[in-house]
């Protein structure tokens, strides 16, 4: 199946199925598309290759404020493709009527359209192994390289028609010592620069080096930290769960409902928004509505915008703002600060640097407290100078805190950390984000 010559057919389906609605009857067809090469890697050598062509459709299906919804791969073969939609149709047709009504149903409306193709610069397929391994000889190397188009598309009852396609790729891999240590790093866009993967690989060696020095066992307590860009990025990441929603401030289960009250502050130096004019992801929902370009959620510690989508504004009678299904940040920013990444050692003076975290999630989430392990190399550091590898600590701090007053300092340059999933399918985007230098920041185990 030839990923190109999906739109065509995409727009063909969408056409037959709005011919055979019933009066009463509305639908939305959205479409999920990838030609990606995986590449496996295990102590430097390649475990498993291959390439995958699919293809995913779902149909939701909506009349008398009741809605049903089915999924179906497409094959690119119009008469296959066609008999398994009209079955579908049948079958969604045959269910509403014994499906509860649902009083905040929102139906397609408007008369957006958009079509983004984005071209990259990716490596040939045959051309992956002989690229990342000559770099990494000698390494215990591990990690995954996924690249190639991936499609999204929208089409619905009343006429609006998306169509976004780019070329992107990730390699997420770790180095580790002799005795199981891991140093984490992942190189992710639409152009292969064979530069940039050597910087990268070159800082992960150093970082490598270092850790193969004795661990310094960390009592629990206040320290103050560097939580460089991916580290801060998990953190970030949480907004998305019980955070930026409005339905979850509606219900009083976000995180931020303190700040939106005034109850608490956030530092003047932390601003968040959402930042389509990178392309990476598409500006359409589930409903064909487009996101405004830029939209800033926190500004200089103030939470000025919440993401709403037309359902919760419906319900909580709000405008929405072309928020997603979950109301989760799709191609967040946060904007740098102003200490140089070169002085980051010499600010941090004594404390420690964390290179990534993980195992994140709500300890207590009304006062915005979360818990999460450190990961990967973090560093004791003493007078500006990195001296020993630490075990693993278990942290549990405030929002509030770390990105309140006990924030320092944000980088002057920001990162970009890419979104590496792939269950189901690979996903796109990422988010840019600057380091942080936090006071205090608290670690219980």
């Amino acid at each position: 199946m030839a990923l190109d010559a999906l739109e065509a057919e995409f727009s063909d389906l969408a056409a037959a199925i709005a011919e055979r609605l019933l009066p009463e009857e509305q639908f939305t067809l959205g479409l999920n598309a990838e030609q990606s090469q995986f590449v496996r890697f295990n102590h430097a050598r390649v475990r498993q290759t291959g390439g995958i062509v699919d293809c995913q459709v779902g149909l939701t299906l909506m009349a008398n404020q009741r809605t049903a919804s089915w999924r179906f791969p497409l094959t690119g073969n119009w008469d296959t493709d066609w008999a398994i939609a009209a079955d579908a149709l049948a079958d969604l047709r045959a269910d509403l009527p014994h499906l509860p009504i649902d009083p905040y149903q929102v139906l397609p409306s408007g008369d957006a359209t958009s079509r983004d193709v984005h071209h990259g610069c990716l490596l040939d397929p045959n051309a992956v192994v002989d690229a990342v391994l000559p770099e990494v000889d000698g390494l215990d190397f591990t990690g995954i390289y996924a690249g190639g188009r991936m499609l999204q598309a929208y089409a619905d009852s009343v006429g609006q028609r998306h169509w976004f396609a780019t070329d992107s790729f990730s390699l997420d891999y770790s180095l580790f010592t002799a005795d199981g240590q891991a140093v984490k790093g992942t190189l992710a866009g639409s152009e292969w620069d064979a530069a940039a993967y050597a910087a990268k690989l070159a800082d992960s060696k150093q970082q490598l080096e270092r850790l193969a020095l004795t661990p310094k066992p960390i009592p629990k307590g206040g320290y103050r930290v560097y939580l460089a860009p991916a580290a801060l990025a998990d953190i970030v990441a949480m907004f998305s769960w019980g955070g930026v929603s409005e339905a979850s401030l509606q219900q009083g289960e976000s995180a931020l409902g303190a700040l939106q009250r005034g109850d608490r502050t956030l530092s003047s130096q932390f601003t968040l928004r959402e930042n389509f004019a990178s392309g990476l992801v598409p500006r359409f929902n589930h409903l064909g509505e487009i996101a405004p370009m830029e939209l800033t959620i926190i500004d200089q510690g103030k939470l000025v915008n919440t993401l709403v989508n037309s359902r919760t504004a419906k319900e909580y009678g709000k405008t929405a703002n072309g928020a997603n299904s979950a109301e989760s940040l799709r191609s967040p920013e946060v904007c740098p600060g102003s200490l140089p990444a070169a002085d980051v050692l010499t600010a941090l003076e004594t404390g420690l640097y964390l290179s990534n975290l993980h195992y994140l999630n709500w300890s207590d989430r009304p006062t915005g407290r979360i818990t999460g392990m450190t990961r990967y190399a973090c560093f004791w550091v003493e007078q500006g100078e990195i001296v020993a590898p630490i075990e693993n600590l278990r942290f549990d701090e405030s929002l509030y805190r770390c990105l309140g007053d006990n924030l320092i300092a944000l980088t002057q340059q920001i990162e970009f950390i890419a979104t590496v999933d792939t269950y189901e399918r690979r996903r796109l985007g990422g988010m840019w984000v600057p380091g942080a230098l936090v006071e205090d920041f608290t670690f219980t185990l």
